[in-house]
């Protein structure tokens, strides 16, 4: 019989290339496909959340694979971890209907940016968080934060990459708060474009400098312009955190070997 089995997984990013299989260089998806694969003892293709860019990091994430094998899908996390390297980890696996999509199914997803912002970097925190030794104002990246939420055009932080047939996103919460020495960057969509987390928040770092004004980024938003927005900060701070699916399926998805 068919079945149709999900994994929730977390994974440091800094040695692949992003979550897609690509020809030549090494994938979250290509090695994880490969250790299925000698579990159930046939081929696998793995649907994944969401195409994370190369660097970028996931404490809850989930994909999902066909396999005709009868191994109990509890069993299955223990048996491929063997298989796998130590900065990839599944940390559960469910059978889901035959209509359950990784991505497709999806209502939502939350990534979370780390910076470390301290006149002296932190070598725990290399490819980690983004060090980042001048002084920011962590409540004038929230105001400016507070702008993107709504359902907007955000083509003004987008970087060009994978077509898509419309740059309207809803945002339901982009929250920014410092502890310590660590900023922390929250997101809520219901979709993202190519590089928009890392866009947005380069925006609020842009704001915090003084080079605009948080409450220039509705305007900003309007103009439909990468280059009137911040930089595209780098790919290290960025974590996939947080992903909801229908209650009849998985629910929410929440981090559960989260180390932070």
């Amino acid at each position: 019989m068919r079945r149709n089995i999900a994994l929730q997984l977390m994974y440091v990013g800094t040695a692949y290339h992003g979550w897609q299989v690509q020809k030549t260089i090494a994938t979250v998806a290509e090695t994880l496909e490969k250790a299925l694969s000698t579990v159930v003892c046939h081929p696998v293709k793995c649907t994944g959340a969401g195409r994370t860019d190369a660097g970028v990091h996931a404490e809850a994430y989930i994909a999902n694979f066909y396999t005709d094998s009868a191994i109990p899908a509890d069993r299955i996390p223990l048996a491929v971890n063997t298989r796998l390297p130590d900065d990839i980890v599944v940390v559960a696996a469910w059978d889901v209907p035959q209509s359950f999509n990784a991505i497709g199914s999806c209502l939502k997803k939350e990534y979370t940016y780390r910076i470390y912002n301290s006149r002296i970097r932190n070598a725990f925190f290399v490819d980690r968080a983004w060090f980042y030794p001048k002084p920011l104002d962590a409540e004038v990246m929230n105001r400016a934060a507070s702008h993107f939420v709504g359902t907007h055009d955000f083509a003004a932080v987008r970087s060009v990459g994978t077509d898509v047939r419309s740059t309207v996103r809803t945002v339901h919460y982009f929250d920014i708060s410092r502890r310590g020495d660590v900023i922390t960057c929250r997101v809520c969509a219901d979709g993202f474009l190519y590089n928009m987390v890392r866009a947005m928040v380069g925006t609020c770092v842009y704001a915090a400098e003084g080079k605009f004004g948080p409450d220039d980024i509705p305007s900003i938003l309007e103009g439909k312009c990468r280059t009137d927005a911040g930089p595209t900060v780098p790919p290290g701070g960025l974590y996939m955190t947080r992903l909801w699916y229908p209650e009849e399926t998985l629910g929410e998805i929440v981090p559960l070997l989260s180390p932070f």
